[in-house]
């Protein structure tokens, strides 16, 4: 591997060729997004409908290709021994292709850099000393704000040269984060690129530590996937479901920066509104029986018990005939629909035609000969209707959690053999609520108010959906998230370690399993790209008692990282601990317990230092956030400052749970960390 070259050169040095290469791309990108932007919609449609969509269309594709200046357009080269796709036997001669975020092609069609994701690519990512994959040179380039300065070789296919570390991958793994999540496409590793282009039909379930690039990994597999089934998922649609607002925002440039616009993004609370206002909570026991897997059943139960067995004919009047049917070939027909588990709604739609059909067989007995028409028109009659009502009533989903929630004895008779006595008492509500509208659902009401929704009609399935930070999910929530994908497939990302809730995952197997995607493959990521040695190596002390058998990152990173433990006696040393990580590059969050915020947001205005609030855009006068333990997961900064690491567990309802949010606190740290402390430190760090 040669050495990286950070000098300037005359223009017919490798690096001026380069340099020459980055602005005839960006020249080529401008020519296609002019050629789009030209366009006239008005010259190829007919309608306004299609002239709606197609415009549409074009601004997507003009949105796609806009050229951000201070982001490399291509990060690599691949040079081939032989032409991709021929027999290397023939000794064609090889081509060389420039990788890059996105397709650039210039005027005659010639590419002149390739998209990540295309086949080509892959040995830019997989290529080895040991397997080049018919790879003579790969070539790995540095920048600085979007201008190529330096530049890496490895000769893959010469026996003669030995495998080293890339300074410029350790270089792009380690540098500041600064504002929101960016992409990993220079720097996806192998493990992590067989997860991302792995195909659209299985599910995939990522357990990774802190800084393995777990999210990074389902968001990349999400572009991949739009690239390489683009027809198909513009059909479904895909979905990326988040813990919470903050983290949204935190990740929600990586896909556009990659070209892909079209990617909704959402949390499990915004998936279950139901028309509800979620206004309250619940204590940890209710919540937790409220999200157990068997309230499931619970609901169908509570559901299918508006059924009730017909005791009276229906009798249908047409002209100077009756029609009658008995209430046992009445009976029949119900007991036939509910047999097939159809959907309570779809099966009550079919009522009538069923009805309709038994008289229709009556009509062609006596000699009659009625077609499509008569059994539709027979079907609407007044009688029929009434008997559909009567038998198979229209169910509300909220006024059915209502009641359930309300009143002890529809409760007891449809959770008998499920929830125990006080169980049920932990989740009826302490006073009778007037109505839907007025009462004060929790999260978790509205969990079960969208379980019941799909047991009267089916929830549309997309594509794909990818569900991160699930180790906090609850049964019930991840049956929600199931039936999102329930004809598509899913990436699960998550750290059995960091689960905070009292409903935590305890096995990904059993994730999988109420997500109803039981032959989901487990993937482990245990190499650490984000957090320091020494911080990663600090923070792991608390796995034995929070997670015993999950393997410990290992930090791959060069820089061991700046960590720092600090016995203090007052909020002014918290603040000077903020003012000198400030002096460095980059972003610094200072986490705390919820508990503690306020009084440090005083401190911090007394001393005249501004900060953020987390998901919001660091700026080059802004660069502290403050941050509650409760919202750090999922987050990253450069530097970080804990306050009060007991705190933090003393502010969650039992010590593994406040472990495990310690845990979480401890990790976001990119470059350094310094823990400040007044008590005594928890006694599981050593």
């Amino acid at each position: 591997m040669s050495t990286p070259v950070d000098d300037p050169a005359p223009l017919d040095d490798p690096l001026g060729r380069e340099r020459g290469h980055l602005a005839a791309s960006r020249a080529a990108l401008r020519a296609m997004r002019e050629d789009a932007e030209s366009l006239d919609i008005k010259d190829v449609t007919a309608n306004w409908v299609n002239a709606q969509i197609l415009e549409r269309q074009i601004n997507e594709r003009i949105a796609a290709l806009a050229d951000l200046s201070d982001t490399p357009l291509f990060f690599g080269r691949l040079d081939y021994l032989h032409a991709p796709g021929t027999d290397l036997a023939e000794g064609a001669e090889g081509e060389r292709f420039y990788i890059g975020r996105r397709h650039v092609h210039d005027h005659d069609g010639d590419p002149m850099v390739i998209d990540w994701r295309a086949p080509v690519s892959q040995p830019f990512y997989r290529a080895s000393k040991k397997d080049p994959m018919d790879v003579g040179l790969r070539r790995r380039f540095g920048y600085t704000r979007g201008d190529i300065t330096a530049y890496e070789d490895e000769h893959l296919s010469d026996p003669a040269e030995a495998a080293t570390t890339s300074k410029l991958l350790q270089q792009e793994i380690e540098r500041p984060r600064v504002g929101p999540m960016r992409d990993i496409v220079a720097t996806i590793q192998p493990e992590q690129d067989e997860i991302v282009r792995s195909g659209l039909g299985g599910t995939v379930c990522v357990q990774g530590g802190p800084g393995t690039g777990k999210t990074a990994v389902g968001l990349h597999r999400v572009a991949y996937l739009l690239y390489a089934h683009r027809e198909r998922l513009a059909r479904t649609g895909t979905l990326v479901i988040g813990p919470n607002r903050s983290f949204l925002h935190y990740i929600e440039q990586v896909l556009p920066a990659l070209g892909e616009l079209s990617v909704q993004q959402a949390t499990v609370d915004d998936l279950v509104a139901k028309g509800v206002e979620v206004r309250g909570g619940d204590d940890a026991a209710a919540a937790v029986i409220k999200g157990d897997a068997r309230m499931a059943e619970v609901l169908r139960r509570a559901v299918y018990s508006h059924v009730t067995m017909p005791t009276e004919p229906v009798v249908v009047v047409r002209g100077s005939r009756r029609w009658r049917v008995p209430a046992y070939e009445l009976e029949d027909i119900v007991r036939e629909l509910l047999d097939r588990d159809i959907r309570y709604g779809a099966a009550r739609d079919a009522l009538p035609q069923r009805i309709a059909h038994a008289v229709l067989v009556q009509m062609e007995r006596s000699g009659e000969a009625p077609d499509d028409r008569v059994q539709d028109s027979v079907a609407r009659n007044t009688a029929v209707k009434a008997a559909v009502k009567q038998i198979w009533p229209p169910v509300d989903p909220a006024k059915l959690v209502l009641r359930l929630l309300t009143d002890a004895d529809f409760l007891a008779a449809h959770a008998e053999g499920i929830l125990d006595e006080d169980e049920q008492k932990t989740i009826l509500w302490a006073k009778p609520v007037r109505s839907v509208k007025s009462a004060k659902w929790s999260a978790a009401d509205a969990v079960l108010i969208d379980e019941a929704a799909d047991v009267v009609e089916r929830t549309h399935s997309l594509g794909h959906v990818v569900l991160d930070e699930a180790q906090d999910l609850s049964p019930m929530q991840y049956r929600a998230v199931g039936r999102r994908c329930t004809t598509g497939s899913a990436t699960v990302l998550g750290d059995l370690a960091q689960g905070t809730t009292p409903w935590a995952t305890r096995s990904w197997d059993e994730a999988l399993a109420h997500l109803g995607k039981t032959d989901g493959v487990i993937e482990e990521l245990t190499a650490g790209f984000r957090v320091p040695t020494d911080v990663i190596t600090y923070a792991s002390r608390l796995l034995p008692h929070i997670a015993p058998g999950l393997t410990p990152v290992a930090s791959v990173r060069e820089n061991p990282g700046f960590f720092d433990l600090r016995a203090i006696t007052g909020t002014a040393e918290v603040v000077a601990a903020c003012e000198e990580l400030l002096r460095n590059e980059g972003s610094t969050g200072l986490i705390a317990a919820d508990a503690r915020v306020p009084a440090l947001a005083e401190a911090l205005d007394a001393a005249g230092i501004g900060y953020l609030a987390p998901g919001e855009e660091t700026t080059e006068e802004t660069r502290l956030t403050l941050v509650p333990a409760s919202l750090a997961k999922g987050l990253e900064y450069d530097y970080v400052v804990l306050d009060e690491p007991q705190a933090v567990v003393d502010g969650e309802p039992d010590e593994r749970t406040g472990l495990r949010r310690l845990y979480v606190a401890l990790t976001r740290a990119v470059s350094g960390l310094i823990v400040t402390h007044a008590a005594p430190l928890p006694v599981q760090l050593g």
